[in-house]
């Protein structure tokens, strides 16, 4: 197969129609703007012909991750006017969202058209997700997991703004698709602006200059607004992908005809209107139709067709029915099948082992059951098999196309499993320890945590995200801090912290099974039950078929209903666990201990039947406890249990210093303990 050099009569009047309807829209909306610019929204006037150009060329096999601005992508793929304009007025039946997101933030999972997970307006966000669907498009060709009757091979398609190429997320998604050679097309629309601020201000270089940087990444430069030297230049790009299965960039030049967005006026601060207007991509396309043979009559029935076509759509979609209060509770989470605890979880013929160990076992059974799942992360690869052993030996059993290292990118860690789950495959990825997730919390937030519910239930991410976390050993500042308050400040994920072996292992097999993204903090000084008092932390080894569904705290230490001797309830999880255990061996009648295990879904009624019970409540974290999941947590069994209590609800956790000290002797005086959670429970009993 050789690209062409000319284009196709019916192709130009295909491309033209769907231009003239893309650039019939943007007018309309001018022409209503008091009654379409109550939701923000932005178009793609200028930018039409490359739209059209790549949209024209995609197969319902093929990803595409356009941005804000390519509403004209949309419409070539095959999408009405009538679509985006339920979209656009944030209407019940919009096919994107349901009305929950903006003008042109798609997400489409049809047979005939090309897949669209979701993706945030957060300006270059869609990068990391959408390599990661080209990454696992690789894995799946590897082992042979792929649609082997297709005649053309899949890759996938990442839109970007110039501007947004400045984003660090960016040379991370790069890095990696110039690394793998992954079958990825980058296709960056450069009209010379930011919002205000215009490429002089804000870039050293356009995309096409930084692509040189990344070795292995081929990039050219077109004339975006000419749909013919578009075209062209696509079809070739595509067909290298298609067959070589390596990443190309396209740098598009092409004005913006229109505002940022509806609240932004362009008028408000742009000086190149009249130059800008000179590089209108619309009569340089209708001079092509007219110069392949069309006739003026022809060129503008197919004006005017569209121009009716798009007026009769904003009528009939302003009558569409707007979202009931009722459609605001759909799509948080996909429905999970892990609703009961199921299998063995003392064996009789298994052996007591460390919790690491479950989780080892736990993965390795998962990954010789399932070809879908992958491990990877920092240094979880064949050399170390994770900085805890965590992974220990899994490279060598299942490979390094399934268990591998990535380079330091935490953002790419956490944000490709958005697209290796929109392709079928169960990404279980490790963050080396709690303290470095602050850069993966981006993708986490914005496109992790988002997907199931802005995509009315399309595109639920269904990911485990292991990561180490609490103080142990004088690990210092770096690698000993807890962050369950801020996961838990992200709705849209399950989190779980388990105390134990068995939980982690039961845990950790439901989380797989389990359609959603969810994030499992270790406590790491329970890993090989180092840390004095902590032998419960060691289990038999949990069967093959274990699972533990989330939201199941368990009453570690049960007590009956006392009238005459005060009683106390104590709501932990992790590592809290045990110091509640060793702090209260010679007072187990008077303390009642749950260990939460999952904190999100959370077991409001285990802990409130406690404390109803026990009449008086603490709560023991590790972490500092201003403004803490712990202390939240108190404020919610104060308010659902105050008739019933003998005594606020009480919190202890770290020191509210900014960090854990390197010294022992600070480390432990900032951390809580045995010691000071028994002179907490003492307090409380006696209050």
């Amino acid at each position: 197969m050789v690209a062409s050099t000319t284009i196709a009569k019916e192709v130009l009047k295909k491309a033209f129609s769907t231009l003239c309807t893309a650039k019939s829209m943007t007018e309309l909306y001018e022409e209503n703007f008091k009654t379409v610019s109550k939701y923000v929204h932005a178009t793609s006037r200028g930018h039409e012909a490359i739209q059209i150009a790549v949209a024209m060329q995609l197969l319902p096999q093929d990803y595409a991750f356009p941005y804000y601005r390519d509403d004209s992508m949309l419409l070539g793929i095959g999408m009405k006017p009538y679509d985006l304009m339920l979209q656009l007025l944030a209407k019940k039946d919009d096919p994107f969202s349901g009305g929950r997101t903006y003008y042109s933030h798609p997400s489409l999972n049809d047979n005939d058209k090309p897949k669209i997970p979701h993706q945030s307006s957060a300006t270059g966000m869609q990068a990391i997700p959408s390599t990661g669907v080209a990454l696992g498009m690789q894995y799946k060709e590897l082992v042979g997991l792929n649609n082997k009757n297709l005649k053309d091979k899949p890759f996938v398609v990442c839109s970007l703004g110039d501007a947004s190429v400045t984003e660090g997320e960016i040379a991370e998604a790069f890095q990696m698709a110039a690394l793998k050679q992954l079958p990825i097309l980058y296709l960056v629309q450069d009209n010379g602006w930011d919002i205000s601020a215009n490429e002089a201000e804000t870039r050293a270089q356009s995309a096409y200059e930084y692509a040189a940087g990344f070795h292995g990444l081929e990039a050219i430069t077109i004339d975006g607004a000419n749909f013919t030297e578009s075209y062209i230049a696509v079809e070739k790009a595509i067909q290298i992908i298609r067959e070589e299965r390596r990443p190309i960039l396209i740098h598009a030049r092409v004005p913006l005809l229109n505002h940022h967005t509806s609240g932004v006026r362009m008028e408000w601060y742009r000086d190149d209107l009249d130059e800008a207007r000179s590089r209108d991509p619309y009569p340089v396309l209708r001079n092509q139709l007219l110069e392949a043979g069309f006739t003026e009559e022809e060129v503008n029935h197919i004006e005017d067709n569209a121009k009716q076509t798009v007026a009769k759509d904003l009528q009939e979609a302003m009558k569409a029915e707007d979202p009931t209060p009722e459609d605001l509770f759909t799509h948080d989470f996909a429905p999970t099948p892990i609703i009961e605890e199921t299998g063995e979880r003392s064996p009789k013929e298994k052996e007591e082992v460390v919790m690491v160990d479950c989780a080892l076992f736990a993965v390795e059974e998962l990954m010789k059951k399932h070809k879908e799942c992958l491990l990877y992360g920092q240094d979880v690869g064949g050399r170390l098999g994770g900085v805890f052993r965590e992974a220990a030996t899994l490279a060598q059993k299942f490979g390094d196309e399934r268990v591998f290292n990535t380079p330091i990118q935490e953002a790419f860690i956490v944000g490709s499993t958005v697209g290796m789950s929109a392709v079928g495959l169960k990404p279980i990825v490790e963050v080396q320890f709690a303290d470095y997730i602050w850069p993966g919390l981006n993708q986490l937030f914005t496109e992790v945590s988002r997907s199931c519910y802005l995509s009315n239930g399309k595109w639920p991410v269904s990911m485990i995200l292991r990561v180490p976390i609490g103080a142990y050993g004088s690990g210092g500042p770096y690698h000993s801090s807890s962050v369950e308050s801020v996961v838990t400040n992200i709705r849209g994920i399950k989190i779980a912290y388990p105390s134990n072996g068995a939980d982690l292992k039961g845990l950790m097999k439901a989380a797989y099974y389990d359609p959603n993204p969810v994030v499992i903090l270790e406590h790491k000084g329970l890993y090989w039950s180092k840390v004095k008092g902590t032998d419960a932390a060691r289990t038999i080894e949990p069967s093959e078929d274990y699972m533990l569904p989330f939201g199941k705290a368990n009453v570690v230490q049960q007590i009956w209903p006392q009238d005459e001797t005060e009683t106390l309830t104590v709501v932990t999880y992790g590592m809290g666990v045990h110091w509640a255990l060793n702090a209260t061996k010679d007072i187990k009648e008077a303390v009642e201990i749950i260990d939460l295990r999952t904190l999100y879904p959370l077991d409001e009624n285990a802990i409130m039947e406690s404390v109803k019970k026990t009449k008086k409540c603490l709560v023991v974290t590790e972490e500092p406890t201003n403004n803490s999941f712990a202390r939240a947590l108190s404020g919610k069994i104060q308010e659902e249990c105050f008739r019933y209590l003998d005594a606020p609800v009480m919190t202890i956790g770290s020191e509210n210093m900014p960090a854990i000290p390197l010294n022992s002797t600070l480390e432990q005086t900032m951390i809580p303990s045995t010691e000071k959670v028994k002179k907490k429970i003492e307090e409380l009993l006696n209050y």
